[in-house]
Order: structure tokens, then C-alpha cells, then sequence
């Protein structure tokens, strides 16, 4: 005998659905409508935060551009709260043409300094997205020298047959790579022989009281040394201690990015930061 069901429940299919699934299901078809109707009507936009040299933190090395979109109350909702339920669509691949069309905007605007946005490698050869990466490099060349394309551990894990003829078209532009968020996932560690990201991220769930914690000192020493052998710039996120960033400039780590720096900003701050690029 199955159950019954009341209300908006009732027209679930007995032995197909649950409950909780349902509201899964309804609250991911809110949230893609969230981002569809904020692309719609320009409703997004990058946020800035600095990553800075951590042997001179006075000192950015490069932004990092993080997307955002506003829903109908005008709030601020990160990429975060969204990202996962969009990332396999055809809105996630819209948000990557934004966030590119965005980055090369700014760096065609500010020459002195280097960005990094965010991509999904299923974005790799997606029309608008190539066009507007050529449209952006025909405008001003050198955008290619500053422009960082950020690719996520988990994205590569999906699609990492993508990787090396993306890459290897895209680098003769002189665009750089960084595998963001690493540690997060299970990459291969044959993967950094084959695909020679120029920067790697570490996850911040390593980062976080790394001052305190022996067992991720001995992880992020390890992934610095991998950094450093396959010639990668390594960077420690998620820094929202000073002790954290201490530790990390003594053992080596050459960037530092966290809210002991700067909070994501819709502001270019840039533009009146005492801490210029270098």
C-alpha cells in the first residue's frame, strides 16, 4: 500500500519521487530562472578581490573577477550560491561569456593590470565565447599577457580530454592558466605533466589555520613542491588570518588571496589601491 500524498505533493508519481526531491528539483528551477532572468536584463556583474605577492603583500599581483547577479530585490548573490546548478547548462556557458566579455572590458580600460576570471571547460569552443575572446585580443593585444583563465580542479576531472587542445590553442595568445581550487577534488597527478597550468590554487579548506594544523602543513609544503617542479605559481585562498599569511610567505607559497586582503568588490579598486600590480 503506498502512502498519499497532500498538497503540492500529490501529483508526484508514487516510487519515482520523494518529498525532498521534489523540493530539490523546484528549488534548482528557481535558481536557473534567478540566473536567466538577471543575464536577461544585465543583471550581473564581476566582483574584484586582489591576490597579492606574499613575500610583499603591500604588493597585487593579479584580481581575480568572481561572478555576481542580482535578483529582483536588487541583492548581491555570488557565483557560489548558483554555480552548481547552472554549470552543466546552457546558462552556465552564457555566464562564462559574460564573465570574459566583462574581464576583457576591464583589461582594455585599466593596462596596468592583470585579471583572472573564472571558466568551465565546457565553455571550451562554445561560439560566443571563442568570439569574444578573439573580438577582445583584436582590440588590444597585450589583453592577451594579462588575461588569466581560471579552470577549476572539478571542471577538468569532468572534461580532461578538453584540456590540452584548449590550452594549446588558446596559449600561442600568450593567455596564462590556473587550475583553481585545488585539493578539492582527485586529480591525477600525471595531469600536471601533461596540461602545465602556469598557476595553481590551492583550496582554502587547506589554508584555513594553517599555522595550526601539521597535517595541512605537511598537504600545502607538498603542493607547493609539485608547484614548484612543474615551474606553477602557487597561491593559498581562503586567507583570513595574519598568522595563516605568515606561515605561508616563510614556506614558500608565492601568492596569497582572503579577506585579510580584500573582499570581493564590485568597486575597481584599483583605482584609488596604494597597492599596485606588479
Amino acid at each position: 500500500m503506498t502512502g498519499r500524498k497532500f498538497g503540492k505533493f500529490a501529483d508526484i508519481p508514487d516510487g519515482q519521487d520523494s518529498p525532498l526531491a521534489y523540493a530539490t528539483q523546484q528549488r534548482d528551477k528557481n535558481v536557473l530562472k534567478m540566473v536567466e532572468d538577471a543575464l536577461r536584463h544585465n543583471e550581473a556583474a564581476l566582483a574584484f578581490q586582489p591576490v597579492v605577492e606574499a613575500a610583499r603583500p603591500d604588493r597585487v599581483a593579479f584580481y581575480e573577477g568572481l561572478m555576481r547577479i542580482f535578483d529582483e530585490t536588487e541583492r548581491v548573490i555570488p557565483a557560489r550560491d548558483f554555480i552548481d546548478h547552472v554549470e552543466d547548462t546552457e546558462i552556465g556557458r552564457l555566464i562564462d561569456c559574460v564573465a570574459l566579455e566583462q574581464g576583457l572590458e576591464v583589461l582594455a580600460e585599466a593596462p596596468d593590470i592583470r585579471l583572472s576570471v573564472n571558466m568551465s571547460l565546457r565553455s571550451a569552443g562554445y561560439p560566443r565565447w571563442m568570439d569574444s575572446l578573439e573580438r577582445g585580443l583584436a582590440r588590444d593585444p597585450s589583453i592577451g599577457e594579462r588575461l588569466i583563465l581560471e579552470i577549476s580542479e572539478a571542471s577538468v576531472m569532468q572534461v580532461p580530454e578538453l584540456v590540452i587542445p584548449f590550452m594549446d590553442h588558446i596559449r600561442n595568445r600568450n593567455i596564462a592558466f590556473a587550475l583553481d581550487d585545488f585539493g578539492s577534488g582527485a586529480t591525477s597527478l600525471r595531469f600536471f605533466r601533461d596540461f602545465r597550468f602556469d598557476i595553481l590554487k590551492i583550496s582554502g579548506a587547506f589554508c584555513r589555520r594553517i599555522h595550526l594544523e601539521p597535517d595541512n602543513q605537511v598537504l600545502i609544503s607538498a603542493l607547493n613542491m609539485i608547484g614548484d617542479h612543474f615551474g606553477m605559481l602557487t597561491v593559498a585562498t581562503g586567507i583570513e588570518a595574519r598568522e595563516e599569511a605568515e606561515w605561508c610567505a616563510r614556506h614558500g607559497i608565492g601568492c596569497l588571496q582572503g579577506y585579510l586582503f580584500g573582499a570581493p568588490s564590485l568597486k575597481m579598486s584599483w583605482k584609488g589601491d596604494q597597492r599596485r600590480a606588479g
